[in-house]
C-alpha cells in the first residue's frame, strides 16, 4: 500500500509544480494574447492532443500493465523484451502521425472544421512534437511499470519548465509580427518540452543499467518466452482502448471547437466575440479545472500497476483495499476544490486571468472536477483489471451526450458559453458513472455512502466560511487578498470539519507515504515501551 501511494505522491507533487508552472505562464499567456489569442492557441492545441492520445497515451498504461505482469512473475527478460518492442514501434508510429498531422492542417481550414485561418500555423507548429513524445510515453510506461514513478515526475517538471519558458518567450518575440505568428510560437514551444522530458528519462533509464543487470540474476527460468508479434499484439489490445479512453478531456475541447464558436455566432456573436468567449471556456475555466485533478490522475496512473500486479497474483483484498484507498482519496480534494472554485470562480477569474468574465463558466464547468476525479480513479481500477474497453464504450456513451448537448444547449441565448459547459459536466458524470456501476460489479462498493456524506457536510461548511470571508475582507483588502485570505479560511475548516465529522481518523494517517511510515514506526515504538513496563 505504501508502494502505491508514495507513487501517488511523487506523481501529485510533479504535477502540482508543473501546474503551478502553467499556471503562471497561463497568466503571462493571456496578458500577451488576450482572449482572442488564447482562442487560437486553442483550435490548435486540443487537435494536439487527440493525436496524442492516440498514438501516445495509451502507452505508459499498456507497458506498465505489461511489466508489472511479467514482474510479478519474475520474468525479466520479459520486461526488457515489451520495453524494446515498445520503442521500436511507437517510433514509427509516432512519426507517422507527425507527418499526418502537418499534412492535413490544410486541409482542416478549407472544409471549415476550423473556423479561423488564423490556426493553420499554430496546428502545423504542433507537428515534430508528436514524434518525441511518443518515444517519451515509452519510456514513462516502463518505470511507471516498476511503480518508480520519480523519473516520470521529474521528466513532467523539466518538460513544463522548458514548454513555459519556450513558450512564453516566442509569444512575446512573435506578437509584434501578427496574432497568428505569436499563437504558433506559443504551440510550436510544445516541441522543446517534450524532448527535454525525453533527456531526463533517457538519463535515469542509463543511470540504472547495473539494477538492471542484477535483476536479469533472478530471472524467472520456467516463465513463458513470448515471440515478438505476441508483445506486440497484446501492446496494442491494451494501448487503443486505454488511448481511446484517455482523450476525454481533448475530446471534450475538441468538440467544443467545432461546435460552440459556430453555436455563438448562430445566435448573434461576431466572429471575435465567439472567439474570445471560446477561450475563456477552454483556455480559462477548463485550465483550472486541471489543478484538483492532478492527484486524482496520479493516483490513477499508480493505482494501474498496483492492482494489475495484485490481479496477476490473485490477490482480490489488496486490489480491494487500494481501490477504496484511491477513490476516498479522490473524494477528499475533489469535493471541496469543487464547492471552493464554485464560490471564488469570479474573484479567481479576476485575479489569475485579470478579467472578471470568465467567472460564469468557471463557476459551473467547477462541478467537473467531482466527476472527472471518479472516471479516472474508475478506469484506473478497470484497465489494471485488463477491463480497458470499458473505459473506453463509458468515454464514448458521455462524448455523444456531450456533442448532442453543446449543440442544443450552447444555442439556447439564456445559457451562451455557459450551455457548453454544462454539457462537459454530464459528460464527465455519465462516463464516471458507468466506470463506477462495472468496478462495483468486478471488485465490490468502493465508495461509502456515510463516509461520502461526512465529506460533503465538511466541504459544504467549508464553503460557506469562503464565502464569508471573501465577501466581509473585500471591501477592505481588495480582491487578491480577499481571495488568499478566504483560501487559508477554507483549508482550517475543512480540516477541522473532516475532524469533527470523522472522516478522517487517526489510522487514515498512517497510511499517508513517508510521514504515516515515521508515524507508525514511533507508535510501534511507544506500544513496545509500555510492553516492556508492564512485563
Amino acid at each position: 500500500m505504501n508502494r502505491f501511494l508514495k507513487g501517488a505522491m511523487i506523481l501529485t507533487i510533479a504535477g502540482i509544480i508543473v501546474k503551478v508552472i502553467g499556471a503562471f505562464s497561463k497568466v503571462l499567456i493571456a496578458r500577451i494574447l488576450g482572449g482572442e489569442g488564447i482562442g487560437l492557441y486553442m483550435m490548435a492545441y486540443p487537435i494536439y492532443q487527440i493525436i496524442v492520445s492516440i498514438s501516445a497515451a495509451g502507452i505508459p498504461v499498456a507497458i506498465s500493465i505489461m511489466i508489472a505482469e511479467k514482474l510479478a512473475n519474475h520474468d525479466i527478460r520479459g520486461v526488457n523484451q515489451v520495453f524494446r518492442m515498445s520503442l521500436k514501434v511507437l517510433t514509427l508510429v509516432g512519426i507517422v502521425f507527425s507527418i499526418g498531422l502537418y499534412a492535413s492542417a490544410k486541409w482542416l481550414i478549407q472544409w471549415q472544421i476550423i473556423t479561423d485561418p488564423r490556426a493553420l500555423m499554430p496546428i502545423q507548429l504542433l507537428a515534430p512534437a508528436i514524434v518525441v513524445v511518443t518515444i517519451l510515453s515509452c519510456f514513462r510506461g516502463y518505470f511507471q511499470g516498476f511503480q518508480y514513478m520519480v523519473p516520470t515526475g521529474t521528466s513532467q517538471v523539466f518538460e513544463q519548465i522548458f514548454r513555459v519558458g519556450s513558450m512564453v518567450g516566442l509569444a512575446y518575440y512573435f506578437i509584434d509580427q501578427g496574432l497568428h505568428f505569436a499563437a504558433g510560437g506559443a504551440t510550436f514551444a510544445t516541441f522543446p518540452g517534450v524532448l527535454a522530458g525525453l533527456v531526463v528519462l533517457v538519463y535515469f533509464y542509463y543511470r540504472q543499467r547495473k539494477a538492471r543487470q542484477q535483476l536479469i540474476a533472478e530471472q524467472n527460468e520456467s516463465a513463458l518466452i513470448e515471440s515478438n508479434c505476441a508483445v506486440i499484439k497484446r501492446l496494442f489490445a491494451l494501448a487503443i482502448p486505454v488511448s481511446m479512453a484517455n482523450i476525454m478531456l481533448p475530446m471534450v475541447s475538441l468538440i467544443d471547437t467545432f461546435i460552440v464558436p459556430k453555436r455563438l455566432m448562430d445566435i448573434g456573436y461576431y466572429l471575435h466575440e465567439a472567439t474570445t468567449q471560446f477561450g475563456y471556456l477552454t483556455g480559462m475555466a477548463t485550465s483550472l479545472i486541471g489543478l484538483p485533478i492532478i492527484l486524482t490522475t496520479s493516483l490513477a496512473a499508480s493505482l494501474v500497476p498496483a492492482v494489475s500486479e495484485a490481479h496477476a497474483m490473485h490477490d482480490t483484498g489488496q486490489i480491494i483495499k487500494r481501490s477504496r484507498t484511491a477513490m476516498k482519496i479522490a473524494n477528499l480534494f475533489t469535493i471541496p476544490a469543487c464547492i471552493g472554485l464554485s464560490v471564488l470562480a469570479t474573484p479567481i477569474s479576476l485575479l489569475i486571468y485579470a478579467t472578471p468574465h470568465a467567472g460564469p463558466v468557471i463557476a459551473v464547468i467547477s462541478l467537473s472536477i467531482i466527476f472527472l476525479g471518479w472516471q479516472q480513479i474508475t478506469a484506473g481500477i478497470l484497465q489494471g483489471l485488463g477491463r480497458t474497453v470499458i473505459p473506453l464504450v463509458s468515454i464514448c456513451i458521455g462524448l455523444v451526450v456531450k456533442a448532442v448537448l453543446d449543440y442544443q444547449l450552447t444555442g439556447s441565448i439564456e445559457l451562451g458559453i455557459n450551455g457548453a459547459a454544462w454539457a462537459t459536466n454530464l459528460n464527465f458524470a455519465i462516463a464516471g458513472g458507468i466506470n463506477i456501476w462495472f468496478v462495483r460489479k468486478y471488485v465490490g462498493s468502493i465508495v461509502k455512502a456515510k463516509e461520502l456524506l461526512k465529506i460533503l457536510v465538511s466541504a459544504m461548511a467549508m464553503g460557506g466560511a469562503t464565502q464569508v470571508t471573501y465577501t466581509f475582507l473585500v471591501e477592505l483588502l481588495g480582491n487578491g487578498p480577499s481571495v488568499a485570505a478566504a483560501i487559508v479560511v477554507a483549508i482550517v475548516v475543512y480540516g477541522v470539519s473532516l475532524w469533527l465529522t470523522k472522516a478522517i481518523v487517526k489510522d487514515d494517517i498512517y497510511h499517508f507515504p513517508i510521514i504515516g511510515k515515521r508515524l507508525q514506526k514511533k507508535r510501534d515504538k511507544e506500544e513496545g515501551r509500555l510492553y516492556e513496563k508492564q512485563y
